[in-house]
């Protein structure tokens, strides 16, 4: 699942329950200042679970660090936080992102052996952007995110995450 050509680790995403006490931890302990923030409610996101989350973005030295509070319970973002309401932020997964046209996503996916790498939910946002999550929790201890980006589309987006250390 890793090797592949058109797949790159691009992320790594935390869980919190909340946002502005994770984006203050990055900001005074890992002195990254700001972050892209937004809610996933934009039209046309489609998801085999549905899902309302609150996401923070920011380039790392070349690595999007992804900071998301579940706003609607939904239990593969929620689940992993304390349930007496005490604030966390726990590692959630990694993400390979893949290049090309959307073929490239298509073979990755269907390259993926569902017995040792079930794909427990996925969606995507018209011809813009598709996504997987493999279940790696008992081998690794985290989900893995597949997702694949319009090339136009990622630059639009790219274009609004902070990058650090500025150039």
């Amino acid at each position: 699942m890793f090797p592949h050509m058109n797949a790159r680790h691009s992320q790594n995403a935390y869980v919190t329950n909340d946002l502005d006490q994770a984006l203050a931890i990055w900001r005074d302990r890992f002195d990254v200042p700001s972050f892209h923030v937004f809610t996933n409610d934009g039209p046309g996101l489609e998801a085999s679970h549905p899902y309302r989350l609150k996401i923070a973005l920011a380039n790392v030295g070349g690595t999007e660090i992804e900071l998301i509070e579940p706003l609607d319970g939904n239990a593969m973002y929620s689940d992993p936080l304390p349930k007496d309401g005490s604030f966390a932020m726990c590692f959630h997964h990694a993400c390979l992102r893949i290049s090309g046209p959307l073929a490239n996503f298509e073979a990755h996916l269907a390259s993926i052996d569902p017995e040792k790498h079930p794909v427990v939910y996925r969606g995507g946002m018209a011809d813009l952007m598709r996504f997987a999550y493999t279940d790696e929790r008992a081998t690794l201890g985290h989900y893995i995110e597949h997702v694949w980006f319009d090339a136009g589309f990622y630059a639009q987006m790219s274009d609004a995450i902070p990058v650090y250390p500025d150039s």
